[in-house]
């Protein structure tokens, strides 16, 4: 492994991290070496993942956290922190797609729903790890994950694709503010990630000839995928890095 990619003695926290592109990220950061906490509200699925993330030989810990709730998440860092040691780096990954409903039938409530973890979520989050970092003196990195429908549009996804917008807008203004901190912030932005959840409508063979043909890669992407660009951005080869949101999709957004 390349010096700057090796996360050993690093000490990372990934919401939403037991399936799917959050579980992606683990797994690599733990294969770098990392020591991991994962935060989510499913306490078994939190106890599935860390049973895989041990294989690796870190330490790797479950929280259950409602990232949209203040006192959960100021409660989860403290336990990271007193198990784990200083956090260096906070993927705030968890997140809800919503319905697919349009937009002229769309309710303040479901807007509100996705928005409360996509949005609040991702700033109770970050600012419950800047504090700790800045407290530390360890610098580190935030990274959120973002979508690829803050690019293209995205129909009937409106509340989604507004939550993720405003993601990539916070990281940008985090850079700036965190920096005098040596804190990072940037953002993963996903496009077609084929992963359980999403398994059965990229089967579909209507829905591979109008989205995969748009993909110059010509495949789904995948968790691995998205967890190699979240060991590059936690790791010191990003330490020039920040402000950025980093599209992972194949080609498909500028295709």
């Amino acid at each position: 492994m390349h010096a700057e990619f090796d996360l050993r003695g690093h000490t990372a926290v990934v919401t939403g991290g037991n399936r799917g592109i959050g579980l992606g990220i683990a797994r690599h950061l733990a294969m770098a070496g990392a020591d991991v906490a994962i935060w989510s509200r499913d306490a078994t699925a939190n106890d599935k993942a860390v049973s895989m993330l041990t294989a690796y030989g870190r330490s790797c810990r479950g929280y259950v956290c409602d990232v949209s709730d203040e006192e959960q998440v100021e409660a989860a860092m403290s336990a990271t922190i007193a198990d784990l040691g200083p956090v260096h780096s906070m993927f705030a990954n968890a997140g809800r797609g919503g319905n697919l409903v349009p937009f002229l039938e769309a309710t303040l409530q479901e807007w509100d729903s996705v928005l409360e973890v996509n949005l609040h979520g991702t700033f109770l989050s970050f600012r419950a790890a800047a504090n700790a970092m800045a407290a530390a003196g360890t610098g580190g990195s935030l990274v959120a994950t973002s979508s690829v429908s803050t690019i293209h549009g995205a129909p009937r996804a409106v509340p989604y694709a507004a939550s993720k917008g405003a993601v990539d807008a916070m990281v940008k203004a985090l850079a700036v503010e965190l920096a005098r901190h040596g804190i990072r912030a940037n953002a993963m932005v996903p496009g077609w990630i084929e992963v359980e959840r999403t398994a059965e409508t990229h089967a579909r063979a209507d829905f591979q000839a109008h989205v995969l043909r748009r993909i110059p890669a010509r495949r789904w992407g995948n968790a691995d995928d998205v967890g190699r660009v979240a060991v590059f951005l936690a790791s010191e080869a990003s330490s020039y890095v920040t402000g950025q949101s980093i599209v992972v999709d194949g080609g498909y957004t500028v295709f």
